[in-house]
């Protein structure tokens, strides 16, 4: 069994840690965050064993980046990358419940949890996290470091831009597209293409200023 090394003591890391735990898929030898508070304490049975600097060590485990912002992991492996860290050091972690059929394909160090489905000629970037349940139609095409929380739906042949972070339960119109770093509130319905960089919510989603969707409190 590979070992692995989870970057961040975050909720997604301890869900990621149930995963492969009842699979199999992986033996996780334990956790690494910047948090100096973290040192030494264990996150559900898995030692923090340092800062994420200290990935660089850990040679013969493979890695996973456990933290909900696509941008933040972006920067993350940005930094490791710096460290000397390639992209065959990443592991991909998909739960037994995810059918990947033939034509479908997902890039390395991204996470697809519970239930989540793809159906046909779907093609998943690195570094991508969906959460249970998301549905990815055919021909759905998503770039890095993209985050889906639970319940996202999107149409056939919808384009999702780098960084982009789509809330619980949004979905997206077939043949449309979110951009780059662009986000989608929670409920939203998405029926026309969302510009990179802006935060559309509503039904029809529609732009707000992101400063005051973060406010709200529904990032």
């Amino acid at each position: 069994m590979s070992e692995l090394i989870l970057i961040a003591a975050s909720g997604l890391a301890r869900e990621v840690l149930a995963m492969v735990r009842s699979s199999g898929q992986y033996d996780v030898v334990g956790l690494l965050d910047d948090d100096k508070e973290m040192a030494g304490v264990s996150v559900d049975g898995a030692p923090v064993l340092g800062t994420i600097d200290d990935a660089a060590k850990y040679t013969h485990a493979f890695i996973l980046v456990c933290i909900g912002s696509g941008r933040a992991r972006e920067s993350v492996v940005e930094r490791l990358t710096a460290l000397g860290l390639t992209e065959a050091r990443y592991a991909t972690a998909i739960d037994p419940s995810v059918l990947c059929p033939e034509g479908c394909r997902v890039g390395r160090g991204s996470i697809l949890l519970r239930n989540v489905t793809l159906t046909a000629s779907v093609t998943l970037g690195s570094h991508v996290v969906a959460m249970p349940s998301v549905t990815f139609t055919h021909d759905d095409d998503v770039a890095d470091f993209a985050t889906f929380a639970a319940g996202v739906s999107l149409g056939g042949g919808v384009r999702i831009g780098r960084a982009a972070y789509l809330g619980m339960n949004a979905s997206v119109r077939e043949r449309t597209s979110v951009g780059a770093y662009a986000t989608v509130g929670m409920g939203a319905a998405v029926l026309s293409n969302v510009p990179d960089g802006q935060t559309w919510v509503g039904v029809p989603a529609h732009e707000i200023d992101g400063e005051s969707f973060r406010i709200g409190g529904m990032s």
